[in-house]
C-alpha cells in the first residue's frame, strides 16, 4: 500500500496567504514563502500553491513565488491558479514546481489536460476540482473560484480527466471548505471509486482525526488542509503521528 500523503495547501492572492469560508470573508495570513518553508520543516509531503484570483481576473501564474519557494524548500511543489496554455506549464515547471494544478481551465479546455499529460508527463498534472452538491444529491463542476455553476456532473468529468491522462485529482468541496467540519466524505468516495489516479481530499479539515477518518472511510490517496495549518491549530507531524497511531501508513 502507498503511504498517505499529508499536504498544506496556500492559497495565495495578490503575493500573500489569505483564508476564507466557503470562498467569503478572504483574510490575509502571511508569507507564502515562509509558510511553505514552515511546512516543509514540519515533515509535509508536498506544498500546494493556489492563486485563488489568477483566473477570475485573468491573470498568469505567480512564477516570482514559485522561485523564490523552490530555492527553499526541496519537498515537491504543485502549483495552479491562472495556467491557460502548454507554455504557462512549461514556465511553471522552469520555475521550480513538479507538478502544475489545472482547474477552471480545464473545464473550458480539455485538451490542456491531454496536451499537458503528452507533453510533460501525467505526473506533472494534477485537475483541481470544486464541486457542491446538487438538490438531486449528485454533485456539480465549479469554476472561477466557486463562482460559476458549469452544470457538469462531477463523476462525469473525473472520468474524463483519467481519461485524458491527468497523474491526479484534487477533489475541493465548496459545501465543506473552510467550515472545519471534516471532509466531503460521500463526495470523495464516490470519487475515488469512480477512477483509478490518485485524489486528494480537500475542504473541511477541523481537527486531528479528521485526516485519518478520510483515509479509513475512503481509499483518497492524501489529504490536504489549509487553515488548520495556518492558524497552528495542528502541525503536519500531529496529523501525521494521529494517522499512524490508527494504523495508517504515512510517509
Amino acid at each position: 500500500m502507498l503511504a498517505k500523503r499529508i499536504i498544506p495547501c496556500l492559497d495565495v492572492r495578490d503575493g500573500r496567504v489569505v483564508k476564507g469560508v466557503n470562498f467569503e470573508g478572504i483574510k490575509e495570513v502571511g508569507d507564502p514563502v515562509e509558510f511553505a518553508d514552515q511546512y516543509s520543516r514540519q515533515g509535509a509531503d508536498e506544498i500546494v500553491f493556489y492563486d485563488i484570483t489568477a483566473s477570475h481576473e485573468g491573470r498568469g501564474v505567480m512564477l516570482d513565488v514559485v522561485r523564490e519557494t523552490a530555492k527553499r524548500v526541496f519537498v515537491p511543489l504543485t502549483v495552479g491558479g491562472g495556467i491557460k496554455t502548454v507554455d504557462d506549464i512549461r514556465e511553471t515547471l522552469r520555475a521550480g514546481a513538479d507538478k502544475v494544478s489545472v482547474n477552471s481551465q480545464a473545464v473550458k479546455n480539455p485538451q490542456l489536460i491531454k496536451d499537458g499529460a503528452d507533453i510533460f508527463g501525467s505526473q506533472c498534472i494534477c485537475v483541481g476540482i470544486d464541486a457542491k452538491k446538487t438538490p438531486a444529491g449528485n454533485w456539480t463542476v465549479y469554476i472561477n473560484g466557486g463562482r460559476i455553476d458549469m452544470k457538469i456532473d462531477l463523476l462525469d468529468w473525473v472520468k474524463q480527466i483519467e481519461e485524458l491522462g491527468a497523474g491526479e485529482i484534487c477533489l475541493n468541496s465548496i459545501d465543506t471548505d473552510g467550515v472545519k467540519g471534516g471532509f466531503d466524505l460521500p463526495m470523495l468516495k464516490a470519487v475515488v471509486g469512480a477512477v483509478n489516479i490518485p485524489v486528494i481530499a480537500s475542504g473541511g479539515a477541523g481537527k486531528l482525526g479528521d485526516f485519518a477518518e478520510a483515509f479509513q472511510k475512503t481509499d483518497c490517496s492524501a489529504a490536504l488542509a489549509a487553515s488548520l495549518f495556518h492558524f497552528k491549530e495542528l502541525t503536519v507531524q500531529q496529523v501525521k503521528d494521529d494517522c499512524k497511531q490508527k494504523g495508517i501508513i504515512v510517509r
